[in-house]
């Protein structure tokens, strides 16, 4: 349950967005992004959903657009993964004790999945998190990532405050908030990559 199929069609607008990428773009994935990296890894990276020109691009998560360069040049930074990362997915990277994944396994027109869409995926985050005995640590990017993280565990939104650096325990897993490392977050000048290196790093602690 953890993987959709590679034309799943349970949101018509998803489903819609993704028949016209393949009609102007027929040699990109086009598809739903799996998780990618170690499913018996300690630490889980939630962000919200495959950007077209990303991981709906190349198809793996993170991968081909700003978000991704600046997630992965981190992971490698702070230990979590090796090897050169490409924009084209076409690289060595390996995530160390370490799996990502998103909230919405398909890309959403303007990268904004709606509330519905996210409900109807969620049981895959869910998937997830039930398949990965050894975790301890949840990574959320993004104030919707971290909700939908939440409603995966079964908490209201209400169970941890948002915002960068926030914690909250659940159970046996530690649950940190980070801003997104969109490009606009970037440029804004909102995630520096000294913030974004420090979340990681608090991350391997509690792993």
């Amino acid at each position: 349950m953890s993987n959709p199929d590679c034309d799943c069609r349970l949101c018509p607008r998803l489903v819609d967005y993704r028949d016209s990428n393949r009609l102007t773009e027929p040699s990109w994935h086009n598809a739903p992004a799996p998780p990618f990296g170690d499913r018996n890894g300690r630490l889980l990276i939630v962000g919200l959903a495959p950007g077209r020109t990303g991981a709906n691009r190349t198809g793996r998560v993170f991968t081909g657009d700003a978000a991704g360069r600046m997630l992965f040049q981190t992971l490698i930074a702070t230990g979590l993964a090796s090897g050169t990362y490409r924009e084209d997915g076409r690289d060595d990277i390996k995530l160390h004790d370490c799996l990502i994944t998103n909230a919405v396994l398909c890309a959403p027109p303007g990268n904004r999945p709606l509330p519905s869409e996210e409900t109807t995926c969620r049981p895959y985050l869910t998937a997830i998190i039930k398949n990965m005995p050894r975790l301890k640590v949840i990574v959320t990017l993004g104030d919707v990532a971290r909700r939908n993280l939440l409603k995966a565990l079964g908490k209201p939104a209400s169970a941890m405050t948002g915002g960068h650096g926030s914690t909250a325990v659940f159970g046996d897993v530690t649950v940190i908030s980070s801003f997104h490392c969109s490009r606009l977050n970037l440029n804004t000048g909102r995630l520096t990559p000294t913030m974004f290196a420090t979340i990681f790093a608090q991350a391997r602690t509690y792993a």
